[in-house]
This record gives C-alpha cells, structure tokens and sequence, in this order.
C-alpha cells in the first residue's frame, strides 16, 4: 500500500499530517510519499527549493525514526499544487492521499483556488483531510 502525503513545511498541520501517516502507515504496512508541490523552480528559486527539501529530508526522519518506509518527492512541474498533486497519485498507483485543509470563505476559495477541493474532487483514490 502507498499513503502519499501532501506535505508543505512550516504549516500548523505538517507535524500532525506526518503522525497521521505514521499511524495508518503502520496498521496497513505501507510506504509513506511525502511530496512537496512548488508551481515553479527557476533559477531565482533556488532558495526556496533548497528550504523546501531540506523540509522534506526532516520528515524522513519521522518515518526511519519508525522503520517505516518511506520516500520523498519534491515537485517542480509547473503545474497548479492540486493538480499535480493528483497526477502524482496516478502515477504512482497510491491507495490514499493524506492533506491538510484550512478554513476558507468562498470568495477566498473563488480568489486563491483550493488546492485540497481539487484533490478531494479529482483524486483516483480515498483522501484524508486534516484540519
């Protein structure tokens, strides 16, 4: 089984995501994606993309600490989070995709998009929202 993990670094939820997948990691012997969504990564990103998997390489950790196998995949494809989000998912054949949501007003979500509507809407497997 795969738990793919929408993980973004620094957020409210981020250290309670990666206890959730540690869990149904465990109950269904699974691997653990942990993937990283930026919309772009040019030159002038470089700072960004370095924080981003230096992010990525501590929630590692989470899992060895555990033995629980896990990968990390940082996603730079031009593309909008959601969207690549699930196309990562079909890719890999996961069975379940975990992210955290926020509350937003509607005309938030109709300004900024959503990027865990997209997933939840268009994903090809279960997805677990955490607020």
């Amino acid at each position: 089984m795969k738990l793919i993990v929408g993980y973004k670094h620094g957020t409210n939820q981020a250290e309670n995501l990666l206890e959730l997948a540690s869990k149904r990691a465990q109950l269904f012997n699974a691997t653990v994606l942990i993937v990283t969504v930026m919309a772009e990564g040019m030159e002038k990103d470089q700072d960004r993309i370095t924080e981003a998997e230096a992010s990525l390489e501590k929630a590692e950790t989470h899992f060895d600490n555990k033995e629980i196998p896990c990968e990390t995949h940082l996603l730079i494809r031009g593309i909008d989070s959601g969207d690549d989000l699930v196309n990562f998912a079909k890719e890999t054949q996961a069975d379940e995709i975990i992210i955290g949501v926020k509350n937003r007003t509607k005309v938030g979500k109709l300004l900024l998009g959503s990027t865990a509507q997209a997933v939840v809407l268009n994903a090809p497997c279960p997805v677990v929202t955490m607020k």
